[in-house]
């Protein structure tokens, strides 16, 4: 009963926006919130995931949201390599921007293991260069009826 306490007030108030701002938190916060989490270990009698694996877990599991859905407006910064087994990493130049969401859910979901449909739509072809090249075949076409 006390687990599902904790779970449902304790660790929806710590995890709330946890992929937005652990990025930010200091060390000082992080270890901070972590001994929240280990006074609720000792007055619950049981194991709780730390706040590294509460924010490993909330990223994972937005980010494959994001990979699986084509229509998201983030999606296209989940490249696949050739391969098809992992994610292009992110190119930063800030520690900040390294730890930030993006960056940090590329390397969560290449540690994952197996590989995730990524939907990156095909490039479509643009009208015009499609009216060229039906315009390039209908001249050619009637230069072969000419020259019969």
């Amino acid at each position: 009963m006390m687990v599902h306490f904790y779970t449902a007030i304790m660790e929806s108030i710590l995890c709330s926006s946890i992929t937005v701002w652990y990025a930010a938190a200091t060390a000082k916060d992080k270890g901070r919130l972590q001994r929240v989490i280990r006074s609720a270990e000792r007055l619950i009698g049981c194991n709780l995931p730390s706040l590294q694996d509460l924010f490993a877990s909330r990223s994972l599991k937005r980010a494959k949201k994001m990979v699986t859905d084509p229509s998201h407006p983030r999606q296209k910064l989940f490249v696949p390599l050739p391969s098809g087994r992992r994610l292009r990493s992110i190119r930063t130049k800030t520690s900040r921007h390294t730890n930030s969401f993006f960056p940090s859910a590329v390397r969560l979901i290449n540690r994952a293991g197996p590989p995730l449909p990524v939907y990156n739509t095909p490039p479509v072809t643009p009208p015009h260069t499609a009216h060229v090249t039906l315009t390039a075949i209908h001249h050619f076409v009637s230069c072969l009826l000419l020259v019969r």
